[in-house]
């Protein structure tokens, strides 16, 4: 993880062309303030804390380049006062006697004017990207002590930029996993924000990376990220130097796959995050942010401290940067638009506060929204409609699965220690929307008054679970197999199945078998409730998997993503055993409890 994009090798700053990847690797020797400047915004060296890193390099260049070399007999003169301002004067009539004063350093004397003015030309190279301002900032208190100086001050912000983003990467992996539970993960991320747009780890690939060496992880879904493709040439070609599995996807898909329960968070980078949270990103994260919200996916910006801009109120004061047409245009050489469109350009957008889940940097979590990020990692309450538009997405799913035929069916999330939100009773579950649902009390069962909808019937399923578990969420539905398998038992049995993979998926300390509870189908739902409550207080081990004969199966977990791949997983298992029937390797057995 801690190759450097970034080096520093006998004068010249040494980094890879980003404009010619994947298909041509090529070395970069910049050895001028214009070609640092001509790398930053034509893109050769791109993502914040790696302009920031160059835009320093680029004031030790300059500070090389208007170093004028004094003499030991001249600067004797000059430090007992003897007219050194003269001599060096005669070298070069541009310094000035304050600045030579002031420069005067290791045998040499800085023109720190000069200096000065090379470093407000890199800070103003791209406008929305704080670091690259950050950085020439921090190194400008050095240039009158000289060259050495101001290079060392950017060797310490070289070598700091890895061990920061190594601990913002391991942060955000800790809150993916919290949000989303230990299992295998399907996230998805914009741009590209790996050691190529820092100077090593990088950011949200960085979590990425943190994941993958937890085994944490089983597909990352890539945006090309138009119009220069960053995702595709960047991102898909370090995912692929870690050997972690990746899809590429165009930008307009992303929302789909979400719907579609291809994605269980989103994660991003950051360019500049305002005071109250805003964040400021590549083009196209304002759009995912919504998606995210709609689906009620977590939403995690990831990025170190220099990147926050506390000074910035709101992000309706960040300068996006607009780009030339060209890149819109045409691709590769390629014009695909007719001659003379106009065109709208913007190389970022802004995404409001109020649709980033949290913000996570070097020193942990520094950002949670109140609406959509619990402080146990659940969902948000009613309030933010955060979790209505969760079960609403999760529903939809489940009903074009066939698994909530009619009204059929109900999922619910715990909204508090006292609370959970449950959706409505005598409804749809594929035209739900976040106002279907229903705010119900776990220690009782009754709804909170003055709501539109009733609760479902089979409330009393999930409070059962949620009082004798510390769950997140409950999925109750009717998949086919799993109801068809639970009709073949009695109340009382339990079905026990080994050797198969999927039991992974139940988080037991025990992954080759699983024992499934069989309970009875009473008409009054209030005791199937009371029966379900009573084994789980006498069987604290219990998988997180139920059966009602001739009826459904429940499954629970920390988040509604995870219980709902507990109920999947069970149905897989269901209809393996209902096509290959038992075997010696795969053995099923119904008996008593």
């Amino acid at each position: 993880m801690d190759d450097s994009s970034l080096t520093w090798d006998d004068g010249a700053l040494v980094t890879i062309d980003q404009r010619g990847l994947p298909h041509e690797v090529r070395e970069l020797r910049l050895t001028t303030v214009d070609q640092v400047i001509d790398a930053i915004t034509t893109l050769a060296i791109r993502g914040a804390p790696a302009i920031g890193i160059a835009g320093a390099f680029g004031v030790v260049i300059a500070t090389r380049a208007h170093t004028t070399v004094v003499d030991a007999a001249t600067q004797a003169d000059d430090e007992h006062g003897c007219g050194a301002a003269e001599q060096v004067g005669q070298r070069s009539a541009a310094v000035s006697r304050e600045s030579v004063r002031a420069g005067l350093s290791g045998g040499g004397v800085v023109d720190v004017a000069a200096v000065e003015a090379e470093a407000d030309r890199i800070a103003a190279a791209r406008p929305t990207a704080v670091n690259l301002a950050w950085a020439v900032e921090r190194v400008r208190a050095r240039i009158p002590e000289g060259a050495d100086a101001v290079l060392a001050e950017t060797l310490g912000m070289l070598a700091e930029d890895g061990r920061v983003n190594l601990a913002a990467a391991t942060h955000a992996a800790d809150l993916v996993q919290q949000l989303c539970g230990d299992r295998p993960l399907r996230l998805l991320t914009h741009c590209n924000t790996g050691r190529l747009a820092t100077s090593a780890v990088g950011t949200a690939i960085g979590a990425l990376r943190v994941l993958h060496e937890r085994g944490a992880v089983t597909d990352v879904i890539v945006d090309e990220t138009r119009p220069l493709l960053q995702g595709a040439r960047l991102t898909a070609w370090e995912l692929a130097e870690a050997g972690i599995p990746h899809r590429l996807t165009i930008d307009s898909a992303a929302a789909w796959a979400m719907a579609t329960g291809q994605v269980d968070a989103v994660l991003v980078g950051a360019d500049r995050i305002t005071a109250n949270g805003d964040v400021a990103n590549k083009i196209g994260t304002f759009g995912l942010a919504l998606a995210a919200r709609h689906h009620g996916l977590p939403f995690i910006v990831v990025a170190p401290e220099s990147t926050r801009d506390t000074a910035m109120a709101t992000g309706a004061q960040i300068v996006v940067e607009q780009r030339a047409a060209a890149e819109v245009t045409g691709f590769g050489g390629v014009e695909a638009a007719p001659a003379g469109t106009a065109v709208f350009n913007p190389a970022f957008d802004v995404t409001p506060a109020d649709l980033v889940t949290a913000v996570v940097t070097e020193n942990g979590v520094v950002y949670r929204n109140a609406d959509t990020f619990a402080g146990n990692g659940r969902a948000a309450s009613s309030a933010s409609d955060m979790a209505g538009r969760a079960l609403a997405a999760v529903a939809r799913q489940l009903y074009e699965r066939g698994w909530m035929p009619g009204t059929a069916g109900n999922i619910s999330v715990r909204s508090g220690s006292d609370d959970a939100l449950i959706t409505a009773s005598g409804l749809s579950k594929g035209e739900l929307t976040e106002r279907d649902a229903v705010r119900v009390r776990v220690a009782d069962t009754t709804a909170y008054p003055g709501q539109d909808r009733k609760p479902s019937a089979e409330t009393s399923i999930h409070t059962a679970v949620y009082r004798t578990r510390d769950a997140g969420a409950v999925v109750h539905v009717h998949s086919p197999f799993a109801t068809a398998l639970a009709t073949t038992a009695r109340p009382g049995d339990t079905v026990r199945v080994s050797g198969y993979e999927l039991i992974k998926g139940f988080g037991l300390d025990d992954p080759s078998t699983v024992d499934v509870p069989v309970f009875a189908n009473w008409p009054d739902v209030a005791r199937i409730g009371a029966d379900i409550e009573y084994y789980l207080r006498e069987n604290p081990g219990a998988a997180p998997i139920l059966f009602i004969t001739g009826h459904g199966i429940t499954a629970w977990g920390d988040t509604l993503a995870q219980a709902r791949d507990r109920a999947e997983c069970l149905e897989a298992l269901c209809e393996l055993i209902a096509r290959t029937g038992r075997t010696d390797a795969t053995p099923f057995e119904i008996g008593p409890r």
